[in-house]
């Protein structure tokens, strides 16, 4: 029984982790395009973006890994139904709750892994992309990195790059400060380097001028210099303190958030829908476990009614996993209605017993309309 149990999770396990790894890949590229673009605009390397969009996937797989299972599991049990494996099993006394063990152990690795992206990886993982992206937004010196084009980096400064040499040197720098329209300054030069030093980036600018308009314009001072230092910190202003997402946050944060007044009622709502969402998500590879093995192991039907079961699983779990989808945002708004995020996973968790147990689902006239006479493996 043991090298039964270990063979039927191999079959499940396989083609789970293949199911996993191709939704994880078709939805990451939707996500990482929305990365590419504040990447490529602030001059930042491939290597960046891959460290952004790797940290995604907890995100991902935290929704991905139930549906994932579902899938992998559905198929593996056909397939095993399909070459008559699971007759052979049934004829040698395993009964349809025996089969249900290994089935059962490999959605509580499912479950697992649900657990520990929800619960640790993915806040973990946004709070390090959050902080990543707000630190090259605020890096003024990468963002002025764009050769052939006037870069408005803030209110009151322009810079303009004519070319951008392989080790960083820069070639025809201007750059125009109006922050008082009553004298506006516009720095030239010849060359130039970005230079990150303790105290912040700095634009060092060779062989140039400083032109300053005074009067509304009608006179203009310049200044040549060799070399001058242009600090484009003063831009970047003081970081900005923000609360965090509800999907940066970890459970006793969701759970125990420290807010105050009406509005923040508002927002520990969420958090508080979040918190139970994330406890109750897991369940649901045990639900869709049950199903799948009560859609395939029922016993061995006719080519009609077998694939109307396995269409009314696919069906069903979709269903139960939208309508979790939608509860999540009915509780946001009513603490009370957190239970429905439990009673969903739980109900299909009863379904899947029924139908593994063998209790009639649906009517008997539609039963006898698509099924052909067979023997019921033993319970």
């Amino acid at each position: 029984m043991r090298r039964l149990t270990f063979y039927i999770m191999r079959q499940i396990v396989g083609p789970f982790a293949l199911f996993t790894l191709l939704l994880t890949m078709v939805v990451w590229l939707t996500q990482a395009l929305r990365m590419l673009d504040l990447v490529i605009n602030r001059g930042q390397s491939a290597i960046i973006f891959a460290y952004l969009t790797t940290l995604i996937v907890p995100t991902l797989l935290a929704i991905i890994i139930p549906v994932a299972f579902f899938a992998g599991a559905l198929y593996a049990l056909h397939k095993l139904n399909n070459d008559s494996e699971l007759v052979v099993m049934w004829a040698a006394g395993v009964s349809r709750f025996q089969l249900a063990t290994p089935v059962l152990l490999a959605a509580l690795i499912a479950m697992v892994l649900t657990y520990a992206c929800g619960l640790y990886l993915m806040p973990a993982g946004q709070r390090a992309m959050h902080e990543k992206v707000f630190e090259i937004r605020a890096d003024i010196g990468a963002a002025i990195l764009q050769e052939g084009a006037f870069n408005a980096v803030t209110d009151g400064l322009t810079v303009f790059i004519r070319e951008l040499g392989p080790a960083g040197e820069i070639r025809g720098i201007l750059v125009h400060d109006n922050r008082n329209i009553e004298q506006p300054i516009t720095y030239l030069a010849e060359t130039g380097v970005i230079a990150q030093t303790p105290e912040g980036a700095r634009l060092i600018m060779e062989n140039g001028n400083i032109q300053l308009s005074e009067g509304g314009g009608e006179r203009l001072s310049m200044l040549q210099f060799d070399r001058y230092v242009f600090d484009l910190d003063q831009y970047a202003g003081p970081p900005s303190e923000t609360e965090r997402e509800s999907s940066e946050r970890f459970l006793p944060e969701l759970l125990y958030p420290e807010t105050n007044g009406a509005a923040d009622d508002t927002r520990r709502n969420v958090y508080l829908a979040e918190a139970h969402n994330r406890l109750s998500s897991p369940l649901y590879c045990i639900a869709f476990a049950l199903i799948a093995l009560g859609a395939t192991a029922t016993g061995h039907l006719g080519r009609s009614s077998y694939a109307m079961r396995l269409i009314g699983a696919a069906a069903g779990a979709t269903a139960l996993r939208m309508i979790g989808f939608g509860a999540q945002g009915i509780a946001a708004r009513d603490p009370a209605l957190n239970v429905i995020l439990y009673l969903l996973p739980l109900g299909g968790i009863l379904f899947g017993t029924l139908l593994v147990a063998g209790v009639p689902m649906v009517p008997r006239g539609l039963t006898r309309l698509f099924a052909r006479s067979q023997p019921e493996p033993a319970l």
